[in-house]
Order: C-alpha cells, then structure tokens, then sequence
C-alpha cells in the first residue's frame, strides 16, 4: 500500500517547526546514498507557505505546506528515469549519485519541489527521510510537529482521512496521483458587519443570506453581538448577500469572491416604517 503525508491546513499554526526540522535533519548531514547534505540556505524541501487574507478589519492568516508530493507518477522520474526511483513505500527519490549535473529536473517538477545545489551541482528534494523511515521512525519534520498537523503513516492506518482529502494541485492529481494529501485547504471567506446606521450602531441577531450566482447555492450566517457575520471555506464565485433583522427593510447587494477573499464592510439596514 504504501506511505503517504496528511497535512491539516485547520490545524496548522505556521509555527514552521517542520521546516527547520529539515534544515536540523540535512544542512551539514549526507544521507547518501539518499541525500547529499542540504545548503544553509535557498532551499525549502519543507515550506510552510503564509498567506494574509482578506481586507482591515476582516482578515485572516492561513498556512499550507509546500514539499516534494512523492507522485506514484511522478514527473521527475519520467524525465530521468535512471536517476530519479521510488521505493516501494512510496518515496520518490532523486539519486545524487546519478542525478548528477541534471539541472533540468528542476523544471521537470511542477510542484516547484526540486532545488538545485549550485556546489555539489546536483538537483535536491524532500526525500521524506527515507533514512529515518528505514529506521522505523517518523519524518523529522513529522516527529517536530506540536499540533498534528502533519502526518505520515501506511495508507491503511490513515485511510479515513485519505478519503476526506484532497491534492494541493486537483488538475494535477489524476495524471500524478500526488502521496501527500491535504485537509481543509483555505477556501475564499465572505464576510462583513451590521449596522443601524441611524442609531449608531451594530444590529446583533440580523439574519444574513448569501446566495452562489453561478450554482444558486444557499448558506445562511447570523450576526453576532458585534454585527460580525462570516462565511467561512466558501467557493470562488459572485454573490448575492440578503441583510435582514426584525423592524428593518431588507437590504440585498452583491460581492464578489472570485478574485479573493471578501469583506463587505458596513451593511446598513434602516428601520421600516411603522
């Protein structure tokens, strides 16, 4: 069956533990005949990638991990195939012995997952410590993690989660069928605020709809005792926004989550006449 990586963008904090476990595991260290040591700097086999989203006051921070997705068919290793081999858990390695001068596996990575080590002038990646694996122990990077946001185990053990997962790269994963598998990746957020605007203040309790244009999906939210209202992990598309609280007029208007992240800011709802 075979190994595989599980990362839990929900449970990631970008404490970056990971990523200087690797440096700790491979700066200075030959693993060979897996790896050759990994320069001080310039490469990230393990990269926690942070992104801010959103616009003031609605933002928020996500973490995604970036690494060598160990492909079952992988492309590196359909360009060089006597250099590049994948074991039988799964690990795709780069041999440095045989890789050597191959400088055009670099670009043969679509995940941008190969570096090249200008001074031993071979190509790198994660090679999922294969050495530490060998010896019936996690990944450095695995071992450092606090939250358990990252994973690595037999297919069997992790399949529940497997099936909830996704690839980091969905148009890829048919033809590469990427071994590193991720949860709750971040998906657009809607959000924005209540307000009476002719009271001066927040409406807690309103009642706010957001309608899909492209798919007519519904999701409904409630204002909470700052106005605040969110919706979380929505789709990339146009919205139509219903704004509704008891004694006042509703209030629809349209935004936007296609480009990025949104916040709608003041919705202003005004009393109905009575």
């Amino acid at each position: 069956m075979g190994k595989v990586f599980v990362f839990d963008a929900a449970k990631c904090n970008g404490c970056r533990n990971c990523q200087i476990a690797c440096k700790d595991e491979h700066v200075d260290n030959d693993w060979s005949p897996i790896a050759r040591p990994q320069p001080d700097t310039g490469h990230f086999w393990c990269r926690i990638e942070e992104r801010v989203r959103g616009q003031v006051p609605k933002v928020r921070v996500s973490y995604v991990m970036h690494r060598c997705q160990h492909c079952e068919n992988a492309p590196c290793m359909a360009a060089a195939p006597e250099a590049v081999y994948r074991r039988e858990d799964g690990l795709v390695i780069v041999d440095p012995e045989k890789a050597a001068g191959r400088r055009d596996l670099v670009e043969a990575c679509p995940y941008g997952a190969i570096f090249w080590n200008e001074e031993l002038a071979i190509p790198q990646k994660c090679t999922g410590c294969a050495h530490l694996v060998d010896a019936g122990e996690a990944p450095h990077c695995v071992d450092v993690c606090p939250h358990g946001a990252l994973r690595f185990g037999d297919e069997e053990d992790l399949a529940e989660e497997i099936a909830a997962s996704e690839a980091l790269v969905p148009e890829r994963a048919g033809a590469d069928r990427p071994r590193v598998r991720y949860l709750n990746l971040p998906r657009r957020f809607l959000a924005g605020v209540v307000v009476d605007p002719e009271a001066d203040e927040v409406v807690p309790g309103a009642r706010v709809t957001a309608e899909n244009l492209a798919t007519g999906e519904v999701l409904a939210a409630e204002a909470d005792e700052f106005g605040d209202f969110w919706f979380h992990q929505v789709g990339a598309a146009g919205w139509r926004v219903y704004a509704e609280a008891e004694g006042y007029l509703t209030r629809v208007l349209e935004a936007s989550t296609v480009d990025e992240d949104r916040n709608m800011g003041p919705i202003e709802l005004y009393r109905a006449e009575a």
